[in-house]
């Protein structure tokens, strides 16, 4: 029975439409996700039409949110104070490519690890449209300019742009 629960819960909180009334459909996405995430603190928004798997391992810290349309992974951790835009786009798999003999779409994919999943710090601002690659640490106080591809790590308070995305300037 919790099965069935938890099977109509996924798919419901994530495309709850804000045709319901903004603030309420809001707040019915997340008492919803409160239930499927591993940790959910006092989320302030989770819009629509988010992806987030199973959703069983994600932890989002107070005061953060998810924006719309985003694709993030079911092990993300996301912590306090964070401001997301929309289409953030999180890869945590990729395909396997070595062998030039077999078509890439018939070598499978490169399986995920343990050390795969995406860690963003405290009082981050990711804007519109970024994508970020498997492994990252996107540290405290930084900011991911709109359409940046984030293909290493970014340090504490440093403004991020660009493909790849190089640090600007840093905040601190």
């Amino acid at each position: 029975m919790a099965g069935l629960v938890l099977w109509f819960r996924k798919p419901f909180a994530r495309f709850v439409h804000s045709c319901i009334g903004g603030g309420v459909s809001n707040r019915i996405r997340i008492f919803l996700c409160k239930r499927i995430f591993k940790e959910c603190g006092k989320v302030s928004t989770i819009n629509r039409n988010i992806y987030f798997g199973n959703g069983k391992d994600i932890v989002i810290g107070d005061y953060s949110g998810i924006g719309a349309n985003c694709s993030i992974p079911n092990d993300i951790h996301i912590g306090k104070y964070v401001m997301m835009g929309p289409f953030l786009y999180c890869i945590t798999f990729g395909h396997e490519v070595s062998d030039t003999s077999t078509p890439m779409c018939f070598q499978g994919h490169v399986e995920k690890t343990k050390d795969s999943n995406i860690v963003i710090g405290d009082d981050v601002w990711i804007g519109a449209n970024v994508i970020i690659s498997k492994r990252r640490h996107i540290g405290t106080g930084s900011i991911l300019a709109a359409g940046a591809v984030v293909t290493h790590d970014v340090p504490d308070y440093a403004i991020v742009g660009g493909n790849p995305a190089n640090v600007i300037r840093m905040r601190k």
